[in-house]
């Protein structure tokens, strides 16, 4: 609240790795957004063969991810972000070459690998740059450099894959990318976990893998993301069958707009009164975005639609994931942050396998009515498990 806190919460250290976090995630995002199009325009491929893309994707994410925590304490960050990020860059221009479907898809099993490490180490190194008594709201803004990943990216690839053909905008993506490369170079990185497990000897067990204080919020937020598989899988495809594809940029705009907006107030809302007051709204203005969505056919109902999407899944994912790290032991954030994306992965991968096969056979109402009643129904979840247990510690 001070001008002292403010400054240390934005010191050189934390924006770089905003800075490189950002540039990651307008990758992602620019490539989930435009690859449906491609597939189903350039390799006439179908709704599922575009939803497989992104299942084998988040396939070898949530294979690599429990292992993602041994391997940071074995190698150490600083060595496991360079090698991950380098060989993320590397995979980042074989879409160049991705002339055909079967080859797309091997792409895309394997680059999901250096994405579960590198977005695993990448946050216990933003934490230590955040002061203990403002988590909430550094966390926060850590997750608002993915959102706005979410944003900026779908915004970049829908506005470039109309003029240009999907190759060049695969290079300049690649390009982007590198540029967060150099970012990750310039961050001051700390190895205080390694010594302390290196004394440490023992058999492997489930507690290498998975962080158990973390899993119940995990397996929350493993059911919102498999909701918001409907937006960040189809709603290109969605926009486009309802003739408005070139507002399809525009949503995440909004998204951007509505999210950054809460953004400070949710943060601040979070380490004053608990999670509480920022997860139940924010499930319930998620909830509400989705059905908006499912009854749209104009520029406006997709809009109204994306700014309840963006305060609600905006405000429930940072909150979610600052939860996770603040229910384990500082020495556990690596575990606990692989714990909690391997669940998000596997109902991102999960919601967009299946909900492209509802999606062919139902319509698109039909699956954004029932992301929201699952949307809504996690909140019973959340009360049982998540907030029973956050309110006894």
């Amino acid at each position: 609240m001070s001008p002292v806190n403010a400054q240390q919460l934005w010191n050189k250290s934390f924006i770089l790795c905003l800075a490189n976090n950002l540039f990651l995630f307008i990758f992602y995002f620019a490539q989930t957004t435009i690859l449906p199009i491609y597939i189903l325009n350039e390799l006439h491929g179908t709704l599922a063969q575009a939803g497989l893309a992104m299942t084998l994707f988040m396939a070898s994410s949530i294979a690599v991810r429990p292992f993602s925590g041994l391997i940071i304490e074995k190698f150490g960050r600083k060595k496991t972000l360079y090698v991950s990020e380098a060989l993320f860059c590397l995979f980042s221009f074989a879409y160049l070459f991705a002339d055909n479907l079967s080859f797309l898809l091997v792409i895309r099993f394997l680059h999901g690998i250096w994405f579960s490490i590198l977005t695993t180490v990448t946050v216990p190194i933003a934490n230590d740059f955040i002061p203990a008594q403002r988590k909430g709201e550094g966390m926060g803004y850590f997750v608002m450099s993915i959102n706005l990943g979410i944003v900026l990216g779908p915004l970049l690839g829908l506005t470039l894959i109309q003029p240009l053909s999907y190759t060049m905008v695969a290079a300049i993506l690649a390009g982007i990318i590198c540029i967060g490369f150099i970012f990750c170079f310039m961050i001051p990185i700390q190895e205080t976990i390694k010594t302390q497990v290196k004394t440490v000897k023992r058999k492997l067990s489930v507690h290498d893998f998975v962080e158990k204080k973390a899993l119940p919020v995990s397996i929350m937020a493993m059911i919102i993301s498999f909701s918001y598989a409907s937006i960040m899988s189809f709603i290109s495809t969605f926009a486009e069958s309802k003739n408005l594809l070139p507002y399809a940029s525009l949503f995440f705009v909004v998204f951007a707009i509505s999210m950054m907006s809460l953004r400070p107030i949710t943060g601040k809302i979070y380490d004053r009164k608990g999670p509480n007051f920022v997860v139940y709204p924010a499930i319930a203005l998620f909830s509400i975005g989705l059905i908006v969505l499912s009854q749209i056919n104009s520029v406006t109902g997709l809009m109204i639609a994306a700014v309840f999407v963006g305060m609600g899944f905006g405000s429930a994912q940072p909150c979610l994931q600052t939860i996770s790290i603040q229910h384990s032991p500082k020495d556990r954030i690596g575990h606990a942050t692989s714990t909690f994306f391997t669940c998000y992965d596997i109902g991102i991968a999960i919601g967009s396998i299946l909900l492209g096969m509802v999606i062919a056979h139902q319509g698109y109402s039909f699956a954004y009515l029932l992301c929201a009643l699952i949307t809504a129904l996690s909140l019973i979840f959340y009360k049982l498990f998540v907030d029973r247990k956050h309110t006894v510690a």
